[in-house]
């Protein structure tokens, strides 16, 4: 049996600069590897896929699943168990992170092969810290900077495409993306809850709190009480499980 490590990804600001003729969006933005990490169990006599996830929505362990693409991608086969931690439709890239977890252990693939299972991918399967342009292919590493970091967990999920949906149609409204995150106010269309949540912790934090790509999670630079390592918030859609963790050089 190998264990493999699969640490989602924190993206520290997002702009769209652009969306391409085969729909596609450009991005320019920065991501960091943290230590929250989904753990992948590999038995390389065997050819399976087993899900354990305490998420909503559920992950499908069939063919579409990112890691079976994965495994297809490079030619190869092996029984997987994956031990899901990092929240499904969180914007932290798990199911990318999973992804490049195998392409790792594969001995790895091309930016722009690694594109084809998804826009993170690219940077999952390199990890660290980088800006991160184009669709997702376009890497620039930076210097490892060791940060703190304060998670706020939604008790639900913000699907990625339609975020993106969302964006499209508010720009032929005439609306203007601005702030960090260019993908905030789309993914509060999407789910008003995030957007009460979002608004509810800047009341009760301050303004610095960030959506974590397309959400739901939400983040703080800085550990919010050294004490504690996780507990949980009551917002006004629910509970959002706080936890701490730092950024990892890969």
């Amino acid at each position: 049996m190998i264990a493999l490590r699969a640490c989602a990804k924190l993206t520290r600001f997002l702009e769209v600069t652009g969306r391409r003729d085969d729909g596609y969006h450009e991005l320019r933005s920065e991501m960091a590897t943290i230590d929250l990490v989904d753990l992948l169990v590999l038995d390389e006599d065997a050819d399976y896929l087993t899900v354990f996830n305490p998420f909503e929505p559920a992950v499908p362990a069939d063919a579409t699943n990112l890691v079976a693409r994965a495994l297809r991608l490079v030619g190869r086969t092996a029984g997987v168990v994956i031990e899901k931690s990092i929240p499904v439709g969180g914007g932290l890239g798990g199911g990318s992170a999973d992804a490049a977890a195998i392409l790792r252990w594969a001995g790895g693939v091309s930016a722009q092969e690694a594109l084809s299972l998804g826009g993170d991918v690219p940077f999952c399967q390199v990890g660290g810290r980088a800006l991160v342009e184009g669709v997702g292919e376009r890497l620039t590493p930076l210097a490892f900077e060791a940060r703190d970091v304060t998670l706020f967990f939604a008790p639900f999920g913000v699907s990625t495409a339609e975020c993106y949906r969302a964006y499209d149609e508010m720009r032929v409204g005439g609306w203007r993306p601005s702030g960090t995150n260019h993908l905030e106010e789309p993914a509060g269309a999407v789910e008003p809850r995030l957007a009460s949540s979002l608004a509810w912790l800047r009341a009760e934090i301050g303004p610095q709190v960030q959506l974590a790509g397309s959400g739901s999670t939400m983040f703080v630079e800085g550990h919010l009480d050294g004490s504690r390592r996780g507990w949980d918030m009551t917002g006004p859609d629910g509970i959002l499980r706080v936890s701490q963790t730092i950024t990892t050089p890969t």
